[in-house]
């Protein structure tokens, strides 16, 4: 992490206030959010990574030695257009090689390129030489439910990942048999549940 921002986040009416207050003023994640996608662009390789024992491994972000500036936009209450824009901005300034945007519209309520402040922030990024990826949102796999389509965003979707996440259940008399593609959400201890697992 090589610099961060943050902007003057307003409470919506109604609004938890009192939260706002005691994070607008830091550009620290009260949700995580940006916390997990800078991760996900830059985290460090980190050994014996596991759910509970599940899929071990090393895990590592996609580019582990990138520099990250932070911009925090957003609050629990939303994103302000006006604020995405700002920021776009300081980003183009601050001389940064690749924007990731990882926030857009439902795509029920998408808006068109002219009044969408994304697709209209990465025109102008991308005009100074700054690529900006962003995020296809989380509505689909429907037809039309991509968001960030501009054709001058570089949009990403879901991938997969190379390990599988396999559990046992275990039933009442005892015995119990293994289910691919299924992480547990059982209330037991991790230690109790650990020896059940086959990884």
């Amino acid at each position: 992490m090589i610099g961060a921002r943050y902007y003057n986040i307003q409470a919506a009416p109604g609004s938890n206030q009192t939260h706002i207050e005691a994070t607008k003023d830091s550009p620290r994640d009260s949700v995580g959010h940006g916390t997990h996608t800078a991760s996900i662009a830059a985290g460090v390789y980190v050994n014996n990574a596991s759910y509970y024992g599940l899929a071990p491994g090393t895990a590592r972000g996609g580019s582990p030695s990138a520099r990250i500036a932070a911009y925090r936009t957003c609050s629990e209450e939303g994103c302000s257009g006006a604020t995405i824009l700002k920021a776009i901005d300081d980003a183009v300034n601050d001389g940064v090689d690749v924007i990731s945007i990882s926030i857009g519209l439902s795509s029920l309520f998408q808006a068109d390129f002219l009044s969408d402040p994304i697709a209209i922030g990465a025109f102008h990024a991308e005009q100074m030489g700054v690529m900006v990826v962003c995020s296809a949102g989380n509505d689909g796999p429907d037809p039309f439910t991509v968001v960030n389509s501009a054709p001058w965003i570089f949009t990403i979707a879901a991938s997969n990942i190379d390990r599988n996440f396999q559990s046992t259940i275990v039933l009442g008399n005892g015995k119990y048999f293994q289910v691919g593609f299924l992480i547990s959400s059982s209330k037991q201890k991790e230690e109790d549940l650990l020896p059940r697992m086959i990884s």
